[in-house]
């Protein structure tokens, strides 16, 4: 009898140790499937970021080449020929910009607005929700 109890005494610690090792087992393969999820997440993001950037560069084209129209179309002289220079100058060097910064450099360029000028920029956050909330609210109407 003695030597039955043993016996299923020393079973019963082999299964436990057998328990314990596929359990670390399942714990490192879920480790490795999380690791694996965020990289391929990573990998997504990044991808969506460029593509991002990309759009905004192609759009910083067609605002130049908006410019460009413009300038062809618009009166040389007089001042419709003035403010129509003036328009396109300003379509110019925001296209430039968006083309060279892309939306990553338009993102660090606002923060470092709102960090130079704190008071303001929390006044116009919250006139914009008062006139985007004010939209919402007469176009349910």
């Amino acid at each position: 009898m003695a030597t039955i109890q043993k016996d299923l005494q020393n079973q019963a610690a082999n299964l436990s140790d057998y328990a314990k090792d596929k359990a670390g087992e399942g714990v490192n393969k879920a480790k490795d499937i999380g690791a694996a999820a965020a990289q391929k997440a990573g990998e997504a993001a990044n991808y969506v970021g460029k593509k991002a950037d990309d759009a905004t560069c192609a759009v910083g084209t067609g605002i130049k080449s908006m410019a460009q129209t413009i300038r062809e179309n618009a009166p040389d002289k007089g001042m419709m020929g003035a403010g129509a220079s003036a328009v396109a100058s300003t379509l110019e060097e925001g296209g430039r910009y968006l083309e060279e910064q892309g939306l990553s450099g338009l993102g660090s360029d606002m923060t470092n607005m709102i960090r130079r000028n704190p008071i303001p920029s929390v006044l116009v956050g919250f006139g914009l929700g008062f006139l985007i909330a004010r939209f919402l609210t007469s176009s349910r109407s």
